[in-house]
């Protein structure tokens, strides 16, 4: 309200979207809270459900990582087309026909008969998630006005959470007590929140506009494609890292060349002058690298390594979700008022901590007593993270690039993911080679030294990455504005 002339008050114009009435911004972000969760709970229940499917199929350490890094590969290669489509032919229409493809995707993995044919279909499942996790955000960005949507993302973060942690918990029951190809029937649960979040956007969008001028970078996803294969292959077989690391450097120049030539370039360049932008995106990398890989070999030590069931590794992962859930919400509203750049650091830190616990406590093997309180403070530590980022990321470039800024910071998280897994799989490997181990890390295995061999690589694992956290808080600290009222566009 502001005062005008004889005390009279004059309320400040209500926000209006064409794209929906307002009436319908509960369902819409109900609509977004289900897509997100259909790449969380994917990711959590493959990681859980890897040494099931390793022993059913018979996959290999580096077919393992491929299960989950197919995936990552053509969800970070094409996310950045998959926001510039939403644009080109409709949000609405691109966020629909995504989660079609990730159905699709979802069914195709529930019927692989192989190992190799399970990779594809994670491939495949990969392009749905990449048109379909852009338009999560762009739907809050278009439904709610500015001023309340830290705390629309923070409710979507909170939400997303807790629907995720009912995926993996079912999953855990499943793999608990189920048949050894149970794991098959664990894709299906995308299947209906799937049908519903398509139900609520199909019914609720008013107008979605598109704009026919836009263009797609074609030529930048491929060579992003080949960049970020090339990487994943170099780091996940070391024997052909000379020639894929090669590769993999002219196809990333090759890329740079074309953005910075490029008439609509997916990755506009110029949003790298910008410091705040460039933090941003550096903290994520570096964060979300610790936590991809802790959250995809941790799984296979306690089961493989330690004997534990599926349920129990469930249920030691649900502290975490639950802070995260219970205080994404009031992080994100408080970075409508506090800038972002201390609560990030901080919450890295927490994170950092950790997992250095968890990296110290490894080898007790007290999984309740040590590794699910570690768990939890990592949760907490990524509940003053999460909303935040994408506040800071939105908030550190002008109004018409918050669209293409926060596909950017997923497509950066995502990579993290895709790297990390690739290069640890590996250091976990070698480790668990040098410490005397006879079977394959991860594996369920009673053979001598097995046990020891696998606590000793995840402690490098664990160890390693809570560095990585530090660094994050410290690249939040210097490069993001901390309090409110200084700008993040410099």
């Amino acid at each position: 309200m502001i005062r005008n002339g004889a005390s009279q008050r004059v309320a400040a114009p209500r926000f209006r979207s064409a794209f929906c009435e307002e009436a319908a911004r509960p369902y819409l972000l109900a609509a977004a809270i289900l897509a997100s969760a259909l790449g969380f709970i994917d990711g959590t229940i493959v990681s859980i459900a890897l040494p099931a499917i390793r022993d059913n199929l018979g996959a290999t350490l580096s077919q393992a990582q491929w299960i989950s890094n197919a995936y990552m590969l053509s969800l970070s290669a094409l996310v950045l087309v998959g926001g510039a489509a939403g644009d080109r032919f409709g949000v609405g229409r691109v966020f629909a026909a995504g989660i079609v493809v990730f159905m699709v995707g979802s069914l195709a993995c529930a019927l692989a008969p192989t190992v190799e044919s399970l990779i594809a279909a994670r491939a495949a499942k990969g392009v749905g998630a990449a048109i379909m996790i852009p338009g999560s955000l762009a739907l809050i960005a278009r439904t709610y006005p500015k001023e309340e949507r830290g705390r629309a993302i923070g409710i979507w973060s909170a939400a997303s959470a807790l629907t995720t942690a009912i995926g993996p918990l079912i999953g855990g029951v499943a793999l608990t007590y189920g048949s050894d190809d149970i794991w098959r029937w664990l894709f299906a649960v995308n299947i209906p929140l799937g049908l519903i979040a398509l139900g609520l956007l199909l019914s609720h969008v008013r107008q979605d506009d598109a704009d026919p001028a836009r263009g797609l970078d074609y030529p930048g996803a491929v060579l992003a494609s080949i960049a970020l294969g090339c990487a994943a292959y170099a780091l996940t077989e070391p024997s052909s890292a000379s020639w894929t690391a090669q590769a993999a450097v002219v196809a990333f120049c090759a890329f740079l060349w074309w953005e910075a030539r490029s008439t609509h370039p997916m990755v506009p360049l110029v949003l790298f002058q910008n410091r705040g932008f460039v933090a941003a995106n550096a903290m994520t990398f570096t964060l979300y690298f610790a936590l991809s890989a802790v959250l995809f070999f941790l799984p296979m030590t306690v089961i493989g390594g330690w004997g534990l069931t599926e349920i129990t590794v469930t249920l030691g992962f649900l502290p975490m979700t639950v802070l995260l859930a219970g205080l994404s919400t009031r992080a994100g509203a408080l970075a409508d008022r506090l800038r972002a750049g201390f609560m990030i650091a901080m919450g890295a830190s927490i994170v950092g901590v950790a997992l250095a616990l968890m990296a110290i406590t490894m080898s007790l093997r007290t999984f309740w007593m040590a590794t699910a309180p570690a768990m939890g403070l990592m949760g907490l530590g990524m509940s003053l993270v999460v909303a935040p980022l994408s506040t800071a990321v939105m908030g550190s470039v002008d109004d018409h690039d918050t669209g293409t800024a926060s596909c950017i910071n997923n497509a950066v998280s995502r990579i993290a993911g895709l790297v990390a897994v690739a290069l640890m799989g590996t250091i976990a490997g070698a480790v668990y080679s040098r410490s005397g181990g006879m079977a394959s890390f991860g594996v369920t295995s009673d053979l001598p030294g097995h046990a020891h061999a696998t606590d000793r690589a995840f402690q490098i694992v664990a160890g390693s990455t809570s560095v990585l956290a530090f660094v994050s808080a410290v690249i939040a600290w210097i490069g993001l504005p901390r309090y409110a009222g200084s700008t993040a566009r410099r």
